[in-house]
């Protein structure tokens, strides 16, 4: 009797273990799936929240940044995605002073969140995208729908996807950071405050993937809704463009346009977004860019113009390029300095 009933535990344990395992597997998913989590749909929701009127143009230091900066805090809270400070504290706290004069009295902060490495922790991916714009001019409300609030909802939503993965067991081998960042309409002084007093130590930077306009179409690309401007991701690093384009041709299949990524490019795009302060130390950058149009910071920058299917293929884009650079075996290096 001693003996059978002891078989009987251990085979009720293993049947248990069995069960336990067969609903762990159920919820594995390919990175195909993960990425698919990135909707129009969600995209929609959340841009016409983030880039509403109530936000009032965003301006750094204004009740409308802090606004946008706790409906960013909030998502992550909800998704359960940790601060990158191990706390319950989302903002990079920046004084009034840093910022020259332009914000008054007034402070800002970025908002930082976090997904831990589940190998190399150490090592971390940063993804960014700046969440102000230029507020009110003349009692009217620059939305910023496209500048920037297409890349900051798309971060939320690649941010959503990866903890998706790791709540089935799947999360990235490196950790990734999701940086947003205020000041960038103004000098690009979040993320210049960021390298100058980072969180993760510099050196432990693998790359930066900066995000900025991904939801309209470029008048010169007119009826054209399968492109992408990518610039800088062969500056530093012929690893990470050639990563890219890896990851482009076997999931996206977007048209990479490089166009703005000549040196010689008049508009100097490459200086002109928050990849640039990771650039000038040394870290491999991509910079997702959709090009210019007539509503560019004005108050006809607003939700319903924005291409959404367009902005979940580049989202997805994004999100593929960083999978990569998250599981692969070797770190990016910057190999062309």
């Amino acid at each position: 009797m001693k003996y059978a009933f002891i078989g009987l535990i251990a085979l009720g344990f293993i049947s248990c273990n069995s069960a336990q395992n067969s609903v762990k597997s159920k919820n594995k998913m390919t990175r195909v799936e993960y990425a698919n989590t990135i909707t129009a749909g969600e995209l929609k929701t959340n841009l016409y929240q983030f880039a509403d009127d109530k936000m009032q143009g965003r301006m750094t230091g204004t009740p409308g940044q802090k606004m946008a900066a706790n409906f960013l805090k909030e998502f992550y809270v909800t998704n359960g995605i940790s601060s990158a400070y191990g706390n319950d504290d989302y903002f990079q706290e920046i004084p009034a002073s840093y910022f020259s004069g332009q914000t008054g009295d007034n402070g800002s902060e970025n908002v930082v969140a976090f997904i831990k490495g589940s190998e190399k922790p150490n090592e971390v991916i940063v993804l960014s995208a700046h969440y102000d714009h230029v507020g009110m001019k003349n009692g009217e409300i620059y939305n910023g729908a496209d500048d920037d609030g297409s890349g900051t909802v798309s971060m939320l939503e690649i941010a959503q996807a990866f903890q998706t993965a790791v709540k089935n067991g799947q999360g990235p081998k490196r950790s990734i950071l999701f940086l947003h960042v205020t000041g960038e309409e103004i000098g690009l002084y979040g993320s210049k405050y960021y390298t100058e007093n980072p969180i993760f130590p510099l050196e432990n930077t693998v790359c930066n993937l900066n995000t900025d306009m991904v939801g309209r179409i470029d008048p010169d690309k007119a009826g054209n809704k399968n492109y992408i401007y990518l610039i800088g991701s062969d500056k530093l690093s012929q690893e990470l463009h050639d990563v890219s384009e890896e990851a482009n041709n076997k999931y996206t299949q977007l048209e990479l346009d490089y166009t703005f990524n000549d040196d010689n490019d008049p508009n100097r795009f490459y200086y002109r977004s928050d990849h640039y302060n990771f650039a000038k130390n040394n870290i491999p950058v991509i910079f997702y860019f959709n090009g210019v149009h007539a509503d560019y910071h004005k108050p006809t920058d607003t939700p319903d113009k924005i291409e959404y299917e367009l902005m979940a293929k580049r989202a997805k884009l994004i999100f593929h390029t960083a999978w990569e650079v998250a599981n692969r075996e070797g770190r990016i290096t910057a190999d062309k300095l």
